[in-house]
């Protein structure tokens, strides 16, 4: 049975099958006795994209004890692709995807990786927004209970198992992507999408 860390792009977590291209953390969110999650959805503002292969090559298990000390760890959590890690509040990390973060940053206008939490963060709170202007290829809007990632002036809807085909962009849609994150976008930060885009 899968573990419940599979992110969507309202930022929710599932349990379902496919796991995606990208793991990341928001910090200890789990009992490793049990590996289920705990009341709490976060523990730290910074949320980070990870490479699923971690770079020193030491696997890890998910939702069990990882830390050195033989505690929790942080929480893995799994992504389609960076499309809906970044649409769910989410910032490439610094230490395993070092040369997207960089360009992220320069692309946000941030000054360090904690200014750029303390924006995301307050965004992620935020109300929703409607959407008003032309959105840059990755960015992602919602229409009712249904996800879109825009590319090319088109809408795809966003499942677990990938993008469907890419249709209007729906009526009445609110924007899921952060508005820090689409302002990268627009400035030259280009996410990696699942392989369903085409």
């Amino acid at each position: 049975m899968p573990l419940q860390n599979r992110v969507d792009p309202f930022g929710a977590i599932h349990a379902v099958g496919p796991r995606g291209l990208f793991t990341g953390n928001r910090g200890v969110i789990h009992d490793p006795e049990t590996k289920t999650l705990l009341s709490r959805r976060w523990t730290t503002k910074a949320w980070i994209i990870c490479d699923l292969v971690h770079p020193r090559g030491t696997g890890r298990e998910p939702m069990g004890r990882n830390a050195p000390s033989g505690g929790a760890g942080w929480t893995e959590l799994f992504f389609l692709d960076e499309v809906t890690a970044l649409a769910a509040g989410y910032r490439p990390c610094f230490y395993c995807r070092r040369e997207a973060a960089q360009h992220f940053q320069r692309c946000c206008g941030a000054a360090n990786a904690p200014a750029m939490d303390l924006v995301l963060h307050r965004e992620r709170l935020g109300a929703r927004r409607p959407v008003t202007a032309t959105l840059p290829d990755g960015a992602m809007i919602a229409a009712g209970n249904a996800a879109y990632a825009v590319r090319a002036g088109k809408a795809s809807r966003w499942s677990f198992d990938g993008y469907g085909r890419p249709e209007p962009l729906p009526e009445a849609a609110h924007l899921l992507t952060p508005l820090s994150t689409v302002a990268a976008l627009r400035t030259g930060y280009r996410p990696v999408w699942h392989g369903s885009t085409g």
